[in-house]
This record gives structure tokens, C-alpha cells and sequence, in this order.
């Protein structure tokens, strides 16, 4: 049987792999392509990294996910949770702006584990102007949501395979756009030096179309006419949302039992901006504190990274805070807190 959803699992994912090779290159949708069409796609939030732990590396992450913020970065990751399991994480974002995660798991049986997740990414409220009132025409905010089902499982004892399927709500004032997405993982324990491997596809799913009061007025057709105004709705197109896919491995350099220190690699290929590749490292003492940094190149505002963590096992459970600071060139501090829970 395993051998059967082995064939159909690498048909599925030579499949998505050519589909999103056809994605990043095609130059009429809001992908890269030939030309670097930064903010082409909407609903940026599911570009933000989840977790204090994943950041602090700078997001070479793919092949480590091994906890609840795994959703984000590789849904493969999650096979590795053997109990009942919970995670928040925020995000204290630039300009007013919160990014918050929030999960928990179920083991179903002893191969497969399933999961449930929210995303949220949300501002103040903020004045809205125009050119008739430039002091304010009363307040607006945003808010964009994901909310994700996944499983993963173990289909022998060294490869994993994830999968999200994630609804997105996108709104800003009195307009909002909705879709599907889901995301794709596996990964793979070489057996050799820690050694493993991380492949995911993300946010694979439909365009959106923004709808709603915004886009209805009542205009007259001719200012000069003594008429009665006609009743007008402005058309939206529809857009894409970020394909992501990303890379990578990670090795242990040292793995004593009171001293461990890995290192990782991302390759990261999103479709609306140019490749970037992300490099982390994290030493643990006493499986009790970590100490993180990470560095990503090919980005113009996040490049060094770093960030702590503590884990706790005791009294039939296991908690774990993770911090991760990422210091950027125009926008300030980006801080980020995570906090982890399992039942032992």
C-alpha cells in the first residue's frame, strides 16, 4: 500500500512542480517571469513567516519543520507532532500592522496526524481621505484571514508528506476578495549526519476579485446636464495570490547530548519577486536553550536575523518560547514571539 501512495505522491508532485515551473515564467500573469514584478499578487500576508524559532534563522526552515508553525513553511513537518498539540505566534509587524498564527493538532492513529490553523494579518484604524476632503472622510482598516486543515503523515520511515487546504479572505474598508489555496510538502531524513532534505509548494489556488460598497457610487453623466445621477460600480480585475516554493536542507554539525548545532539552506522562488536564498544555524544547550541567527540574501529590506529560545518538559507536558528579532533597512524592527504546548 505504502509503496502505491509513494508512485501517486511523486506523480502528484511532478505534476505541481511543472504546473508551478508554467506559473513563475509566465510573464501575463502577476508572476516574475522575465520582469521583476514586485507586488503584482495580492494577499502579501501569507508572505510573512510564522514562528520565533523559523525566523530567527531567517527562514531556512523547509527542511527543519518539525513543530505547529511547520504549516506555514512545509506541511510535511507536521507528521513529526506525536501528541495533542497547540501553538500561537504574533507578530509585531511595521506601521501599526499584527501578524498572528494560531494551531493545534490531533494524531489520527499512528501514521498520520491532522491540524487545524487561523492566520490573521490586521491594522489600526487608519483616516481616509480624498482630494474633496484631504483632512479625512472618516476611518478604515484592514484585516486578511486564512484559515487551514491539514495532514501529514509518515509513508515510511524516513519520508513525510503534508498537505493545507486553506480558505483566504482578503478586505480593506467596505471591499473584501475570497478563494481557495493549499500548500504541498514533504520531507526526507537521509539517515546520514542529520541530513535532510525539505521541498514545499505554496499557495496554490484560485484568483480573487475585490467586491463590495466601495465599488458603487452615483456619478452624473454630465455635470452640465440637468439630469438625474446614474447609479455606476467601478470593475476590479482579479488577481493572484504568491506562489512560494521553497528548497532546502539542514545538517547537524554537532550532536552531543548536551551540545547540538545545525545548520540549514533555503532556496526560496516566490512568484512576484527574484529568488532568494536563506541561511540559518541554531545551537541548543542542554535541549534546554537555543540560540539562533540566520542571514537571507537576495532581499532588499530583511537581511540578518537572530533570536532565542527555551524549552521546557515536565508534569506530562512540553512547552517551548521562541523570540526572533529581524532588524530591516527602512521599517524598523520586526519582533516575533511564539509559544508552543504539547501533551506528553
Amino acid at each position: 500500500m505504502k509503496k502505491y501512495l509513494k508512485i501517486i505522491i511523486s506523480g502528484l508532485m511532478i505534476i505541481l512542480l511543472n504546473f508551478s515551473a508554467f506559473a513563475v515564467n509566465d510573464i501575463t500573469g502577476a508572476s516574475k517571469g522575465e520582469f521583476s514584478k514586485v507586488g503584482a499578487a495580492g494577499a502579501q500576508f501569507l508572505k510573512i513567516g510564522v514562528g520565533g524559532r523559523a525566523n530567527a534563522m531567517g527562514g531556512a526552515y523547509v527542511s527543519i519543520a518539525n513543530d505547529l508553525t511547520s504549516l506555514f513553511w512545509n506541511p510535511a513537518g507536521l507528521a513529526d507532532i506525536k501528541s495533542m498539540s497547540t501553538n500561537f505566534s504574533y507578530t509585531q509587524w511595521f506601521a501599526g500592522f499584527g501578524h498572528s498564527f494560531g494551531a493545534i493538532s490531533l494524531p489520527l492513529g499512528e501514521n498520520f496526524v491532522s491540524a487545524l490553523s487561523i492566520t490573521s494579518f490586521s491594522s489600526d484604524k487608519m483616516t481616509m481621505t480624498t482630494d474633496e476632503r484631504p483632512n479625512g472622510a472618516g476611518q478604515f482598516s484592514v484585516n486578511d484571514v486564512s484559515v487551514g486543515a491539514s495532514i501529514s503523515g509518515y509513508l515510511t520511515d524516513q519520508f513525510s508528506f503534508g498537505i493545507t487546504f486553506k480558505y483566504l479572505n482578503s478586505s480593506i474598508s467596505n471591499l473584501s476578495s475570497s478563494g481557495i489555496g493549499f500548500d504541498v510538502g514533504t520531507l526526507y531524513n537521509t539517515g546520514i549526519q542529520g541530513i535532510k532534505l525539505g521541498f514545499a509548494i505554496l499557495n496554490l489556488g484560485t484568483q480573487q476579485k475585490y467586491a463590495g460598497q466601495d465599488l458603487q457610487s452615483t456619478k452624473k453623466l454630465f455635470e452640465q446636464l440637468n439630469a438625474a445621477p446614474l447609479d455606476v460600480q467601478y470593475l476590479s480585475s482579479s488577481y493572484n495570490i504568491p506562489l512560494i516554493f521553497r528548497a532546502g536542507a539542514t545538517t547537524d554539525i554537532i550532536n552531543e547530548e548536551d551540545n547540538k548545532l545545525l545548520v540549514a539552506a533555503d532556496f526560496i522562488t516566490t512568484s512576484d519577486i527574484p529568488e532568494q536564498l536563506a541561511l540559518g544555524a541554531e545551537y541548543t544547550w542542554n535541549n534546554l536553550l537555543s540560540f539562533r541567527g540566520g542571514y537571507v540574501l537576495g532581499q532588499n529590506q530583511f537581511g540578518l536575523s537572530g533570536g532565542v529560545g527555551i524549552n521546557y518538559i515536565g508534569g506530562g507536558f512540553k512547552g517551548q518560547i521562541d523570540y526572533s528579532i529581524s532588524p530591516t533597512v527602512n521599517i524598523g524592527l520586526i519582533n516575533r514571539i511564539s509559544i508552543g504546548l504539547s501533551i506528553e
